[in-house]
């Protein structure tokens, strides 16, 4: 089998191809296609990970010739490219046109909402396309279905992440995925599903306190941006047992949230509007990525070991034979040497999960959320698989 990974040799990208090429692969990869506009990044995966399957393609995103052919032959193009690169949905039309399954890691909700308004086309086209496929979006996705399915009928299914640091404080601020991403969760409207219906919600709203085992302890939790809600309140199997609210909510670590609030607060919030410095318009966005990723190797020497420990879970509220119940399916996530050479294994192990099982059968035409593609059991065994810690509990 062919894969090509668009904007593969990026940091979610690289985990995709680690974990394909590894021995926990359950399907025959014969070739890893790496496109992206980073030589440099490509080479160094290339030679870091030294294995004969590797290809690389330099892809411009915005030339159609260029992007057509990244994705010609394969069997799979999984787009890492960042979303808010604002190349969604041109990728997910060349997968389209050249009949070519197609997964990413999530469209931040609204493009999801759009890509999912394309099924028919695609299966009309006999072309499948499994949108949202990293952790949160996707293994958050399958893990709201497994709490769904435990119950007859469902008043509310409310689901979180949260993710602690355990270890000296670090005087650098690490952003723990893309800092576009991580201010747009903290500054953007977000719609959540109140009432048997979506609704928007202000940014960091939704305040909630849920006592978890430690190192967690005491989490704030407030509504983020997410497309989860977007589309399992309405997903079959979901929809008609009386769904009337969900919700996703997020917790980051206490200092490290204290930081991002301070930002948004700034004004880092409206990060794609330039502002002119010395007569020259720069993007807030841009000027903050730098900044970072220079603190973070000037201050290298200064920033302590620290062990990322993180949790996923669902809480579903409703009746199962006509008995009142509560489910708690969640995922724990906690330091591994597995993971050591990943940035956000859960992530990119996930989106590895997806495309493998995407392949592994035959493909369902159309396009889908996670929790309507994909069978639970083989899924979650991928996640054992992996040492992500399942745990189920039926009150």
């Amino acid at each position: 089998m062919i894969i090509s990974l668009l904007g593969g040799a990026g940091l979610m990208g690289a985990g995709i191809v680690r974990d394909l090429l590894s021995d926990r692969a359950i399907i025959d990869i014969k070739t890893v296609r790496i496109c992206d506009a980073q030589r440099e990044r490509m080479e160094a995966l290339k030679a870091e990970l030294d294995d004969i399957r590797i290809e690389l393609f330099d892809l411009d995103v915005t030339k159609p010739d260029a992007l057509a052919s990244a994705v010609a032959g394969a069997d799979l193009c999984i787009n890492c490219v960042p979303t808010l690169l604002g190349h969604q949905m041109t990728i997910f039309e060349a997968a389209l046109a050249a009949k070519v399954a197609y997964m990413d890691l999530g469209g931040l909700g609204t493009y999801t909402v759009k890509q999912i308004a394309e099924h028919k086309r695609f299966k009309a086209a006999g072309v499948t396309a499994v949108v949202g496929c990293g952790a949160d979006p996707g293994m958050s996705n399958v893990i709201c279905r497994a709490v769904a399915d435990e119950l007859d009928e469902i008043d509310a299914i409310n689901l979180y992440w949260a993710a602690e640091l355990v270890g000296e404080e670090n005087p650098v601020l690490v952003p723990p995925y893309s800092v576009s991403t991580v201010l747009a969760e903290y500054a953007h409207e977000s719609t959540q599903f109140y009432g048997g219906k979506h609704v928007t919600c202000p940014p960091m709203s939704g305040s909630e306190y849920l006592d978890l085992p430690e190192p967690w302890g005491r989490c704030e939790f407030m509504h983020s941006p997410h497309s989860e809600q977007l589309t399992v309140p309405l997903a079959d199997g979901i929809r008609e047992k009386g769904i009337k609210e969900f919700s996703w909510k997020l917790h980051l670590p206490h200092r490290e949230h204290e930081a991002w609030v301070g930002l948004v607060k700034a004004g880092f919030g409206d990060f794609d509007e330039p502002v002119e410095v010395g007569g020259v318009k720069v993007r807030p966005l841009d000027v903050l990525n730098k900044v970072i990723e220079r603190n973070i190797k000037k201050n290298a020497a200064r920033m302590p070991e620290q062990e990322s420990h993180e949790i996923h879970f669902a809480i579903g509220r409703g009746r199962k034979d006509g008995v009142a119940r509560t489910v708690t399916v969640e995922v724990v996530v906690k330091p591994d040497a597995m993971y050591a050479p990943y940035v956000d294994a859960c992530t990119s192990m996930n989106g590895s999960i997806a495309a493998q099982l995407i392949l592994a059968s035959p493909k369902k035409p159309g396009v889908w959320a996670p929790e309507a593609y994909f069978d639970i059991p083989p899924y979650f065994a991928e996640l054992e698989k992996r040492k992500f810690i399942l745990s189920t509990r039926v009150e």
